[in-house]
């Protein structure tokens, strides 16, 4: 009896975020908001449901699935929300009017891709070659 109020309630509050990102996506202003309510909101309402899941069936065989399935979502939609992200900022999608700060901008090369700091300009390719003598230099030591 309280394993089914339990699963009800995960499953009312992981609906709700869902529901939460979905409207996100509507009614944010820029592609940059609406990527940050379409992952945060919706893996959190995704991992809500399937521990309702785990806690409703309450077999080995479901929790190992789901919890490989939730593992999946937490580490995919990062990843994807940075990759969007990304090619967003390099395709020069406006930015919302109401933002404050772009922290890119002075440091971000669009022709070079290269990413300045503050004292030197970061050369983001390195060959395997200056990669295996940094490691065996370590390894001397």
């Amino acid at each position: 009896m309280i394993i089914e109020w339990i699963t009800a309630v995960l499953l009312v509050l992981g609906a709700f975020f869902m529901f939460l990102a979905g409207l996100g996506i509507l009614r944010f202003p820029d592609v940059f908001t609406r990527m940050h309510a379409a992952t945060k909101a919706s893996s959190f309402g995704a991992g809500l449901m399937l521990i309702a899941t785990i806690a409703y069936f309450q077999q080995f065989f479901i929790l190992i699935e789901s919890l490989l399935v939730i593992i999946f979502i937490f580490f995919t939609a990062p990843v994807a929300s940075h990759m969007l992200g990304r090619a967003a900022y390099l395709l020069r999608v406006p930015i919302w009017s109401g933002t404050i700060i772009d922290q890119l901008q002075e440091k971000y090369n669009l022709h070079t891709h290269q990413l300045a700091s503050e004292k030197k300009t970061i050369n983001m390719e390195i060959s395997a070659k200056d990669l295996k003598v940094k490691i065996i230099k370590k390894q001397k030591k």
